[in-house]
């Protein structure tokens, strides 16, 4: 893959989420990848496919709304993506509530060989999806 680090991270959000193209995994993430969530470490491809999936079920017609590169360096970059959609099935443990909602992760990727090697991810989601009442 010939392409820069912003190039990777706009190409990884498209391919997952707004599309659900599974198949690019392997072109964008490392294959000992590890994500760093609150209190939690998630690792692997498995487990980036499990949960673009978990958030494209829940939230069907998410979209990107923008992503803002922040801060970059040789190796790491901070950026912050925007997105939304309505609140279709459970996630996280939250039962759907059928409301818009708008929400904002902040994001430090490092990478290795032109790869995903390592993210470190803080999202609002939980917080807004616990701030609107269920569907009865």
């Amino acid at each position: 893959m010939n392409k820069n680090k912003e190039e990777i991270i706009k190409l990884g959000n498209d391919e997952l989420i707004a599309k659900g193209n599974f198949n690019k995994i392997d072109e964008i993430f490392a294959s000992d990848y590890v994500v760093h969530a609150g209190n939690k470490n998630h690792t692997g491809h498995e487990f980036i496919k499990k949960w673009a999936q978990q958030l494209r079920s829940a939230i069907p017609n998410i979209q990107i709304v923008k992503i803002d590169i922040l801060n970059q360096t040789k190796d790491t970059v901070a950026w912050q993506r925007t997105l939304k959609g309505t609140h279709q099935a459970k996630i996280m443990g939250i039962s759907p509530s059928g409301q818009k909602i708008k929400w904002n992760e902040i994001i430090v990727s490092r990478f290795d060989s032109n790869k995903i090697q390592e993210e470190w991810l803080v999202s609002e989601l939980a917080g807004y999806l616990l701030s609107k009442p269920p569907l009865k």
